[in-house]
C-alpha cells in the first residue's frame, strides 16, 4: 500500500537495496536473527558491496537490522505486536490526512483523484505488473496527501509506511480488489465531505493491510524467530 507523500525521484542505488531489503525482511524472507551477506543481496541485485553497505546503515537507524561486531548485520526481532502498532500508527496518520482532505478538496481536485482510480482499476483489470499497481497507487494517495495539505504530518506517514512491504501487496490479487473498493469508498467520502466516512474507511484499509501481512507471516513461523 503505496501512500505517497512526497514528490517521487529517481532512486539511488542505495535506494534499491534499502527498499528491496525492508520488503524481505517485513514480508518474512529474511527472518529475525538472520544474518544478511552482503555479497549475496549484491550479487542478487547486480549492484557492488557499496550501496549494500550503505543501505544496511539507513536499515540499522530504521531498527530492521542490528550490527553485531566482528559478525555483520543481523534482522532485528520482529514481533505480532510490532506490526500491530506499526499499522495502528499508520491507519491514524492517514485517517487525519484523509480528513482534512475530505473538507479542503476542490471539484477538479476530485476530478483528478476519479481519473487516477478509473487508471488504476484499468491496471488491475489487464493484469498490469506489480510495479504499475504501485506506481498508479502512489500517485492517487500522492494527490490525496497534496489536498490535505499537511506537509509535515504527510512525513510522518511516510516515515511509518518505511515498515510496509509494498511488493507483497501489489503483487496480490486479493489486496488489488480491497484496495479498488477502498479507494471507491474514500471517493464517496470525499464526493460528500464527509471527514468521519474518510478517517473510519482509511482505517478499515489499514486494519485489512495488517491482517493480511500477519496471516502471512503465520504461515512462515516467524514469530518463534523473534
Amino acid at each position: 500500500m503505496t501512500y505517497a507523500v512526497t514528490r517521487r525521484r529517481r532512486p539511488q542505488l542505495s535506494d534499491e537495496v534499502v527498499a528491496y531489503l525492508r520488503d524481505q525482511i517485513m514480508s518474512g524472507q529474511l527472518r529475525p536473527g538472520v544474518f544478511i551477506r552482503l555479497d549475496e543481496v549484491a550479487e542478487a541485485l547486480g549492484v557492488s558491496i557499496t550501496p549494500v553497505r550503505e543501505a544496511l546503515l539507513t536499515l540499522r537507524g530504521e531498527d530492521m537490522v542490528e550490527l553485531e561486531p566482528r559478525r555483520g548485520y543481523r534482522v532485528a526481532p520482529l514481533s505480532r505486536q510490532d506490526i500491530l502498532d506499526v499499522f495502528r500508527l499508520q491507519a491514524h496518520i492517514a485517517g487525519d490526512l484523509a480528513a482534512r482532505a475530505a473538507a479542503a478538496v476542490t471539484a477538479e481536485q476530485l476530478a483528478d483523484l476519479h481519473t487516477q482510480q478509473q487508471g488504476l482499476r484499468d491496471a488491475v483489470d489487464s493484469d498490469a505488473t506489480a510495479a504499475e499497481i504501485e506506481e498508479r497507487e502512489f500517485d492517487f494517495h500522492r494527490t490525496l496527501n497534496r489536498v490535505a495539505d499537511a506537509r509535515k504530518l504527510s512525513w510522518f506517514l511516510h516515515t511509518a509506511l518505511r515498515y510496509t512491504p509494498v511488493s507483497f501487496y501489489s503483487a496480490d490479487a486479493g489486496w488489488r480488489a480491497a484496495m479498488l473498493e477502498t479507494h471507491d469508498d474514500l471517493l464517496a467520502a470525499l464526493d460528500g465531505g464527509d471527514a468521519g466516512r474518510a478517517t473510519a474507511v482509511m482505517g478499515r484499509h489499514f486494519t485489512d493491510g495488517a491482517e493480511r501481512l500477519l496471516a502471512h507471516l503465520d504461515t512462515q513461523n516467524l514469530w518463534a524467530d523473534a
